[in-house]
């Protein structure tokens, strides 16, 4: 059997990859603060396994022991292949520099970039030990790639997730593991993120208005859209280790 363990799994992107591998018969382990009843539900009507983790993403120590927890029930059952996909992301603070509190400034790295490094840290090490494959998918964003006035501890935590990812697939084929690693980046979707970044300021972020007229003219792809792509490449086997996929591509 397939696992697939999904971060942020409540809401969102999270929320639409973990319904489509549902239907996919895939094993779910959502991890997230609250529970999607809605997956639970569907889960339990397509006759899949499901089970949700409840995990603060910014506290290091409950990541560490949350998905010890996980590895060690999931690897106990001996699965083909897990699929991680560390979904959860934290936008905030959205703010320039020289204005930056510092608790939301870390929260964000904690989230961002620390999580997901202990987590597939986690994961790779135990699948040294099982033939168990890994195949780990980090959610990035273009503002990895591009400064953004008011975006720079986001720009900068997405950029750093997407070195972690390159490196580490390095890492993989030097060991000649059959471990993959890639980055996704999911492009401007209808979110809840959008709308935290529509209710900040315009003085603490330039582009204020144009992400206003992204949700006003429709530009927003709804989360299942950019999932199905996703997952059709995932499922595909077709999958580039230490590649950052953009969806657009994906779509063409």
């Amino acid at each position: 059997m397939k696992y697939a363990i999904i971060t942020g799994a409540s809401k969102g992107l999270g929320e639409a990859i973990a319904k489509r591998l549902i239907n996919e018969q895939l094993a779910i382990v959502s991890v997230s603060r609250t529970e999607n009843e809605d997956l639970k539900k569907l889960a339990q009507e397509k006759g899949t396994y499901y089970r949700h983790f409840e995990c603060n993403l910014s506290l290091e120590k409950e990541v560490q022991e949350v998905f010890m927890e996980i590895a060690h029930y999931i690897f106990l059952k001996e699965p083909a292949e897990i699929l991680l996909f560390n979904n959860a992301g934290a936008i905030e603070p959205i703010e320039t520099v020289g204005n930056l509190d510092l608790t939301p400034t870390v929260r964000n790295f904690k989230v961002n970039v620390i999580a997901p490094m202990m987590i597939t840290n986690l994961f790779f090490k135990e699948a040294e030990l099982t033939s168990t494959k890994i195949k780990v998918i980090n959610v990035t964003s273009g503002a990895a790639e591009r400064p953004i006035e008011g975006w720079s501890v986001y720009c900068s935590s997405k950029a750093a997730i997407n070195m972690f990812t390159q490196t580490a697939a390095l890492e993989q084929r030097e060991k000649n593991m059959s471990n993959k690693i890639i980055a996704f980046s999911p492009g401007i979707m209808d979110t809840n993120m959008q709308e935290t970044i529509r209710s900040s300021s315009k003085e603490a972020f330039k582009d204020l208005e144009q992400f206003k007229d992204y949700k006003e003219k429709g530009m927003l792809r709804p989360a299942h859209v950019v999932a199905n792509a996703l997952i059709d490449l995932i499922l595909s086997g077709d999958v580039e280790s230490g590649k950052v996929y953009n969806v657009n591509d994906l779509l063409k």
